[in-house]
């Protein structure tokens, strides 16, 4: 479905189409979002497939390429962490997040990075495996601090034989698989062999480790269970609904995660989560598929859905409403984690909604604002500028639509020009007519960065967006910020327990972070790239021949053009360029 601009609204597939598409344009019975989808429908395009498989596939391709605003979207758009434990005498184990092509072994999906972090820390403290990389390890002459905090068994200087560092990494094994119980008899055994040898200390060792294992079993709702498995729960209330999604892999219950979707049109919660777990694991190609999966909800089309995992992941997997025993337990955690994760979200959308409405009446708008965006700007003494826009809903942070502006062709430093740069790249497109407008832009920066926006406004001929700078005040203390609405001399004051300040805290503050932490990746790879790598007319082996001439790059960058100039491949004319290409302001 099209709207008159022709731009897509929504996807969906159909058995019957006749039925299906008839069914949006009844006189009576419709849904206020659907009533709202059909108002815009100005043209319907029809693709034939040949069978509900292929349709459903086709369905999530589109959905995933084109984002329609009806469909329920995933605000998920990231692959899953894991932990990887990687091959060799003396495995390294760590966190990993992508597609799986180093070789060893891989253990998950963790819900998030916390649960990751959670795991390795355990693991660290029980099993003592080594954390560092190849380079690192066999380099070392004396143990690292890791030893000395007693999270590392210092291998790489052979302060444990490769037999019992092999002991650990099976263990670790036994754990991340779920194994708990037989890792438990295990290590019981061993710390009886150990206390009858009189081999005190190592008796010691495994009993520590037995009682950190048994704090986990005790955290765990159930252990000793096998089966891979996705649990889903919806849960609906007035105002909003939550999928939880609980990860079980091996027995052991990894997590959740939580989703509040949005802009459904389906009629009842069978279909929403229908439509969820469909764009789950058909809209990404990087989605790990369980044996089983569990729903507290019973599933429209079940079969369809097995046949389009088996089609695109060549395995079979059980979708089940109704299970006992340990699935039970597991689907009833889901359960209670989708109502407590909807009571905070609603409380949350509440405390939002009540911020907007204080904003507008403490800028004497006429509407309450929807849209919020926040520029700041972030750079080391002028290196890697950066600046970040995030956007603010009433129902908080609308993170899909974020974006960050790599700066340059400046003067390095300044802020004003990297701001302006910004804001012309960011809203050039709303003249021709694209993207979304902002009610209210705050600007982190006070009255300058108030002046570049109003400039870029007019220049670009952008109406109808309040503006407002945030300047940290003399203090520079949280709550006594200087606000300037549209121009320099209209200032305005508002309590440091406002709704109205809070909301305009919390959008400076996010843009801050986004700011920084855009701004340290991007520093961190331009460091990790030889500068001498941009210099046209230089490859790889002219590049080698030169730092061997200088024995490092920073002598080389130190190096005069006549010096440059007695680089064998060298010549008089190529040294010049590269002088002044690694020294631009000379």
């Amino acid at each position: 479905m099209y709207d008159s601009s022709d731009a897509l609204l929504y996807v969906g597939k159909a058995k019957n189409l006749k039925n299906r598409v008839s069914s949006y344009f009844r006189s009576t019975g419709l849904t206020l979002k659907t009533k709202a989808l059909v108002e815009q429908i100005n043209r319907i395009e029809f693709t034939v497939t040949g069978s509900e498989t292929e349709a459903l596939l086709l369905e999530q391709t589109q959905i995933k390429r084109n984002r329609p605003p009806f469909n329920i979207l995933m605000r998920d758009d990231k692959s899953y962490p894991y932990i990887f434990l990687s091959s060799g005498d003396y495995p390294q184990i760590e966190y990993s997040r992508g597609k799986k092509r180093r070789s060893g072994q891989y253990f998950g999906p963790y819900p998030n990075t916390n649960a990751v972090k959670e795991t390795l820390n355990l693991l660290h403290k029980v099993f003592r495996l080594r954390q560092c990389d190849d380079n690192f390890f066999s380099h070392r002459s004396r143990p690292c601090l890791q030893h000395q905090i007693e999270r590392c068994s210092a291998p790489c200087v052979d302060l444990i034989s490769r037999d019992e560092y092999t002991e650990d990494v099976k263990r670790a094994v036994l754990f991340l698989k779920g194994r708990s119980m037989e890792l438990i008899a295990d290590l019981q055994e061993k710390m009886d062999h150990a206390a009858e040898t009189l081999n005190f200390e190592l008796a010691a060792r495994f009993r520590d480790q037995l009682i950190q294992l048994r704090k986990i079993q005790e955290q765990q709702y159930v252990y000793g269970e096998q089966g891979d498995a996705d649990l889903f729960a919806l849960v609906s209330r007035p105002g909003g609904l939550a999928i939880s999604v609980l990860f079980v892999r091996s027995g052991r219950v990894l997590g959740s995660r939580h989703y509040f979707p949005t802009n459904q049109l389906s009629d009842n919660d069978e279909e929403t989560l229908q439509a969820f777990i469909n764009q789950f694991y058909l809209g990404s190609d990087t989605r790990e598929v369980p044996a089983e999966v569990i729903t507290n909800l019973s599933l429209q089309e079940p079969e369809m859905l097995t046949a389009a995992l088996k089609s695109l992941y060549s395995k079979k997997v059980s979708i089940n409403s109704q299970v006992r025993s340990h699935r039970a337990r597991w689907l009833q955690m889901a359960v209670t984690n989708a109502e407590q994760s909807l009571i905070s979200h609603l409380a949350r959308k509440g405390t939002m909604d009540g911020r907007f409405k204080a904003l507008q009446q403490a800028l004497g708008l006429d509407e309450r604002p929807e849209r919020l965006e926040c520029f700041d700007i972030s750079h080391s003494s002028g290196e890697a500028t950066v600046a970040s826009c995030v956007v603010l809903g009433p129902e908080g942070p609308i993170k899909g639509e974020y974006r960050k502006f790599n700066i340059e062709g400046i003067t390095a430093g300044d802020d004003y020009a990297a701001m302006r740069q910004a804001l012309i790249r960011r809203y050039k497109r709303l003249a021709a007519g694209e993207g979304k407008k902002p009610d209210i832009l705050v600007l982190d920066g006070g009255k300058g960065q108030l002046k570049q926006a109003r400039e870029v406004f007019n220049e670009l001929a952008v109406f109808d967006v309040v503006l407002l700078a945030v300047s940290k005040g003399t203090t520079r203390k949280q709550g006594f910020e200087t606000l300037y609405l549209e121009t320099n001399d209209q200032i305005i004051d508002l309590d440091s327990d406002s709704k109205a300040l809070h909301v305009i805290e919390q959008v400076r503050d996010e843009a801050h972070r986004f700011a920084v932490v855009s701004h340290r990746q991007r520093r961190d790879n331009t460091r990790r790239t030889s500068r001498f790598e941009s210099i046209p007319g230089i490859g790889p082996k002219r590049r080698q021949a030169i730092l061997r001439h200088f024995g490092g790059q920073k002598e080389a960058l130190d190096a005069s053009i006549t010096e440059l100039a007695k680089v064998p491949g060298i010549s008089a004319p190529l040294a010049e360029q590269i002088y002044f290409h690694l020294h631009p302001e000379q």
